[in-house]
């Protein structure tokens, strides 16, 4: 029985390990929100 518990609790943290290091959606892989992109927006000048 402790042997199941074992290879429960191994199993469990590399699953945790696989799943912090992959679920990151930067570009640096250290997790959080991805940085926002600036992109271009028209203007009129009127004068």
């Amino acid at each position: 029985m402790a042997e199941a518990a074992l290879l429960t609790t191994v199993l469990a943290l590399v699953a945790l390990a696989f799943w912090l290091t992959t679920d990151s959606d930067d570009d640096n892989g250290g997790g959080g929100l991805m940085q926002p992109s600036l992109v271009p927006v028209p203007v009129r000048r009127q004068g």
